[in-house]
């Protein structure tokens, strides 16, 4: 049984940083890529960082040069470093494991159940 559990969330001003921790249970973290995703109140989920199970990156340009995507395999933990943080960033934040199936690019994804992470101004 693969699960995530966030930690990490909380209320910082504006300018300020947190980090983000996701530990994933069973033994399948070190060949899954990793996610981290955020939905704020009325909008749609969307990805903030991705690593692949190799340590490849990838953030859109809202989070880019702010975020900062980690992993450590033996902890099973994938990390989010949040820097210069905007009222913007204010949403719940979860995180995703894409486990592989074994088919090319498909794969199996669990999800945690997401830390409120609140950026005031």
């Amino acid at each position: 049984q693969v699960q995530l559990v966030e930690s990490g969330g909380g209320l910082v001003q504006a300018g300020g940083s947190l980090r983000l921790s996701c530990v994933v249970s069973g033994n399948i973290f070190s060949i899954s890529a990793m996610g981290w995703y955020r939905q704020a109140p009325g909008k749609q989920r969307e990805l903030v960082a991705r690593i692949t199970s190799g340590g490849s990156t990838n953030y859109p340009d809202s989070v880019k040069g702010r975020f900062t995507i980690s992993r450590d395999n033996a902890k099973s933990t994938v990390y989010l470093q949040m820097n210069s943080l905007k009222p913007e960033d204010t949403a719940v934040y979860y995180c995703k494991c894409e486990v592989p199936t074994g088919t090319w690019r498909v794969t199996t994804d669990y999800w945690g159940q997401g830390t409120q992470v609140t950026v005031s101004s």
